[in-house]
């Protein structure tokens, strides 16, 4: 065990509307808060969370694979997560740890007040290849994070003890993981996910148990399998439709031929999936068969009555028809379809494009202010773009866009109605696209309906790095530009847009798409995508290669502390 768990029955309340207590901000995750953000003039504060990243770029060949959590931040004080231990390799994350640590604004330097050890591991490899977030969430007097056994951790804020381990049921099973985000909403009730995983081949093995997680303010814990959440999904030695043997290239194989399958599994969360809470308490989550990978495109949106009750489920299967002869040009090549292909079908099992839940994701429902859900679904034939998806409050779909590849959009509401703001990674390398579809990275304002509104295209092509005087070292070898690298993004009061880029800058996008300014932080990067928040003082957080930053305007300036 890491850290000790006390048990007294302590009330806890949501914190205000200004501060950022979550993923994507709120339980709704619409990444917005009612304040204006201060300009990108300086950073205020550069702080390593993550000792090991030349070892993990490392062993990727370059890149970072691991998801990090939102910056936390209510008034003066920031709350982020830190990893320690040691790093033994991909296949070995559990001899790491995972901390929160309470940071305070003091004389323009924040300041470390205290740090909290949890027992978390994550969900084994060997399933996925990003390494899942351990992601906590804040109320006015404590802190909750992810704990081992299924469990969370409350954490006094003001002294970073640890009061109570919660939603054990009884015992404590180090096969059985908190998955996702722990969520919070306006009651002060805290949602999670949990899976209970075969101590050996976990994600070739049908799994033993999946469940969302529920524990009042009293600390009650409840909580109601997954199973039960989606009645109408294969049973778990199901047949379910899997994807065309890479040796049939170009797909598919024939104009009726029928792709094979695999066994389905029992239903799971996706990991990595936030639960999102509407205004009237209803929670909607995500859900996958479990066994193998290829059964990812096998997946449902989820709604949840606050007694735990299933609402809905309604299943993300066959809902594109913009595949073949649509997005693809059927010209004979492996990243096309093959000639004479049924227009608009997957290729890859012949059939109209699915929605899949994919684990490497980060991809949380949003709840709109009209009551419609928006989930970032993956889809590997429109060149892993994936799709939005938008369904109304009762399960019905209703649209979709061509992006939605680990992202949670940010809303900003305004004129008596909202847009979806979100990034559209037009990926390159990839050939088989149709005319006007071209290769570029942009941020995309949407309707409510999903039809473009805005799109600002990045044009940097410098790879730089700063060095240790605080300089920076650049290369123009960029041409095609870079992703942008954010999972979910933030906006203000005025619509200003905030993401995070591979080319190591933080961005501030006007309404419209022009450019309000940018700053370099650390590195040019390949990384899993990076969340940010706003404070209510309008600092921006972000991150860039393990290292937390705070941006914000020069009348703030303190000297940068380079890590």
């Amino acid at each position: 065990m890491r850290a000790l768990a006390l048990s007294f029955v302590l009330l806890s309340l949501p914190v205000s509307a200004q501060s950022w207590s979550q993923w994507a901000a709120g339980p709704r995750h619409t990444g917005s808060l009612p304040i204006s953000a201060q300009r990108l003039d300086v950073q205020q504060a550069a702080i390593v969370v993550d000792p090991f990243v030349a070892l993990e770029r490392a062993e990727a060949g370059g890149s970072l694979l691991v998801h990090y959590q939102t910056p936390l931040s209510d008034g003066n004080e920031v709350f982020m997560s830190i990893k320690g231990g040691t790093y033994n390799g991909f296949s070995a994350w559990h001899t790491q740890t995972w901390s929160i640590r309470k940071f305070e604004w003091e004389n323009r330097e924040l300041v470390t007040r205290w740090t909290a050890l949890s027992d978390w591991d994550p969900a084994p490899p060997g399933g996925f290849r990003f390494e899942p977030v351990f992601h906590s969430a804040l109320t006015d007097r404590f802190v909750y994070m992810p704990a081992a056994g299924g469990t969370v951790m409350e954490v006094d804020r003001e002294s970073g003890a640890i009061t109570r381990r919660l939603g054990s049921f009884g015992v404590l099973d180090p096969s059985t993981y908190v998955t996702s985000p722990i969520v919070i909403d306006a009651a002060g009730n805290l949602y999670y996910n949990t899976v209970k995983v075969a101590v050996t081949n976990p994600w070739t093995t049908d799994h033993f148990g999946a469940w969302l997680v529920k524990i009042a303010p009293d600390g009650t814990a409840t909580r109601v399998s997954y199973t039960t959440l989606v009645p109408g999904a294969p049973a778990p030695g199901a047949a379910c439709t899997n994807a065309f043997s890479s040796n049939q290239l170009p797909w598919p194989p024939s104009p009726d031929a029928v792709a094979p399958s695999v066994v389905c599994g029992s239903q799971r969360p996706g990991i990595n999936i936030a639960p999102a809470i509407g205004n009237d308490g209803t929670i909607y989550t995500v859900s996958r068969t479990h066994l193998p990978a290829g059964s990812s495109r096998w997946g449902w949106l989820v709604a949840v009555n606050p007694d735990l009750t299933p609402r809905w489920a309604t299943s993300m299967r066959n809902r594109f028809n913009d595949g073949c002869n649509v997005l693809l040009i059927s010209n004979n090549t492996a990243n096309g379809c093959r000639a004479g292909a049924p227009t608009g079908v997957d290729p890859s099992d012949n059939q109209p494009g699915s929605g899949h839940v994919n684990d490497n994701s980060t991809s949380s429902p949003v709840v709109a202010p009209d009551g419609s859900i928006y989930y970032g679904a993956y889809t590997r034939y429109n060149f892993s773009q994936g799709h939005t998806m938008r369904f109304s409050s009762t399960g019905t779909f209703l649209s979709a866009y061509k992006f939605g590849w680990d992202v949670t959009p940010a809303i900003w509401e305004h004129d008596g109605t909202y847009s979806l703001i979100t990034k559209e990674n037009r990926y390159v390398g990839f050939g088989g696209r149709t005319p006007g579809d071209e290769e570029g990275y942009y941020i995309t304002q949407l309707s409510p309906e999903l039809n473009v509104e805005w799109q600002f295209k990045g044009t940097n092509t410098l790879t730089c790095s700063r060095q240790q005087d605080g300089s920076l070292d650049c290369v123009d070898n960029r041409p095609e530009g870079f992703e942008w690298c954010v999972n979910a993004l933030a906006v203000d009061s005025r619509g200003v847009v905030y993401v995070n880029s591979e080319d190591g800058n933080l961005y501030a996008i006007n309404q419209g798409g022009t450019l309000r300014e940018r700053i370099f932080l650390q590195l040019t990067l390949g990384a899993a995508y990076t969340p940010l928040s706003l404070g209510a003082d309008g600092r921006v957080y972000t991150q860039n290669a393990g290292i937390l930053f705070a941006v914000g305007s020069s009348q703030h300036k303190r000297r940068a502390v380079r890590p």
